[in-house]
Order: C-alpha cells, then structure tokens, then sequence
C-alpha cells in the first residue's frame, strides 16, 4: 500500500471516528508519535503501537467529545498531512475546549511509521 492509499485510508477512518482502529490496521509495530507538549506526564515522544494505542485511549477516555473532524489528507509520496479540528470537554476539570492541530505522518512500506502533532491555538 502506498502513501496515498494509506492517508486515504486514515482520512476515511477519522472521519467515521474510528481512530483506534486506524492504529491498529495502519500503523507499524515501530511507530513514533510526537506530541507539540508533554502527553499527561508521559513526555512528548512515544514508541511502538501500543503506546500510541493508549495514548489515544487515554485522551477519549479523559475527554467528551463533542466534535471531531478530519481534514485531507495532503499527500506527497513519502508523507502526508491531516488537520483535526475538535471540540471536547475535560472530564477532570469540566473546561470545554476547541483545538485545530496538523498531524504529519511519515508511512514506510505500507505502515505509519511516525506521527507529528502542530498544535493551534486552544479557543
């Protein structure tokens, strides 16, 4: 599968919110995620599937979310790009918050083999 085919793939995946099944179907075992802040203590770098995999659990677990939407992707033969818009409430704190944020992914033999996070400004 190629970078095209796998950013189509993620894009349509996000869009129906099925973010955890896109890690576990598009990403490699080895994977890198990088935040733009410290992750809930965990610092801004994760290594391998199952880090990224409860990463993810923990953010939806922690959070109601009002609105998640998919923009892209933006593709070119080594990496693409997708923008998140979301709106979500902290179940700790009660603050409800809406973010953008472009995540850059870098897909080697089929697979996400890195993820980058931008952050926008929080409104």
């Amino acid at each position: 599968m190629g970078t095209a085919d796998v950013a189509a793939q993620l894009a349509a995946l996000c869009s129906e919110g099925e973010f955890l099944k896109a890690v576990d179907i598009l990403y490699s075992e080895d994977v890198v995620s990088v935040e733009a802040n410290d992750f809930q203590g965990s610092g801004r770098e994760l290594r391998g599937k199952q880090a990224v995999r409860a990463k993810n659990v923990a953010w939806f677990t922690g959070n109601d979310v009002h609105k998640a939407k998919a923009s892209g992707p933006f593709v070119s033969p080594e990496f693409f790009a997708m923008v998140f818009d979301f709106d979500w409430t902290s179940r700790s704190t009660g603050q409800r918050v809406r973010m953008s944020e472009v995540a850059i992914y870098t897909v080697a033999e089929g697979k996400i083999v890195r993820e980058e996070f931008l952050y926008g400004a929080m409104r």
